[in-house]
């Protein structure tokens, strides 16, 4: 077997500052992602957990854990109050969680945007987790301390593929929201003041004014435009039949 994989890597160059992916078929039939670093490749399943692997006979650590949840609550009448996460297990489920990170990276700028979404949302979800069942705040907040970075990728990636559709107003509403949970997660950890400092805002700001620049006019649009237009340039013969284009338009 042949372990050398300097030909790969001389074939493919590493680019600073971009995410340089690619999809392929492995030989055993499953689709694969290839991501260029600077050492190397990073590979990774599309499917399941990124690595492949089934720790301790589970699709992933999360739902390993999700399990023994399950088993404490039937042993304790439904109470999860003494169920934590140690340290260990908290480090553990942030490495498994870097997987799914890599991945959607790299889904994002394959603008496989369903991908993105599950493994966004998969993320959220062991945050979340984490954050009930940490064995304290502090070791809550290790995991829970990219949850910012992840709401923007997660809202990126909704809407962006509403964008597909050519659905701005859906997109709008995307971006809107995620903002809000972005600031609304600051308000939760009482850290008000980071959400005027969150880059994730910031950039998804700017994401949102540059939607709404583009987003075509509506025939309601158009005619307000239209009135603003003629009025402004006392063109009132203009005005007057725009107006009446207005009240057709409303009476239809």
């Amino acid at each position: 077997m042949d372990f050398d994989i300097s030909r790969v890597l001389e074939d493919w160059d590493y680019q600073p500052g971009q995410v340089v992916v690619r999809k392929f078929k492995g030989k055993d039939g499953k689709e694969k992602l290839q991501l260029r670093v600077d050492l190397g490749l990073l590979q990774m399943n599309t499917e399941g957990r990124p690595d492949g692997k089934r720790p301790l006979g589970r699709p992933s650590l999360f739902e390993y854990y999700q399990a023994r949840l399950h088993k404490h609550l039937a042993a304790h009448d439904g109470s999860a109050d003494s169920f934590k996460l140690k340290p260990e297990d908290c480090g553990k489920l942030q490495l498994e969680a870097l997987q799914y990170h890599h991945r959607y990276i790299c889904l994002l700028q394959l603008e496989d945007y369903p991908g993105v979404i599950r493994d966004a949302e998969r993320n959220l979800a062991v945050f979340d987790f984490v954050g009930k069942h940490a064995a304290s705040e502090e070791l809550a907040w290790t995991l829970r301390q990219f949850q910012p970075q992840l709401l923007m990728i997660l809202t990126r990636a909704r809407g962006a593929q509403a964008l597909q559709s050519e659905d701005y107003t859906m997109a709008i509403q995307y971006v809107e929201e995620g903002i809000e949970i972005i600031r609304a997660f600051y308000r939760d950890q009482s850290r008000s003041d980071l959400a005027e400092q969150s880059g994730e805002v910031h950039s998804l700001e700017n994401w949102l004014e540059e939607i709404r620049s583009k987003k075509p006019l509506s025939a309601r649009e158009k005619l307000e435009r239209a009135l603003n237009d003629a009025v402004t340039s006392e063109n009132y013969e203009k005005a007057a039949e725009v107006r009446d284009a207005l009240r057709n338009l409303k009476s239809s």
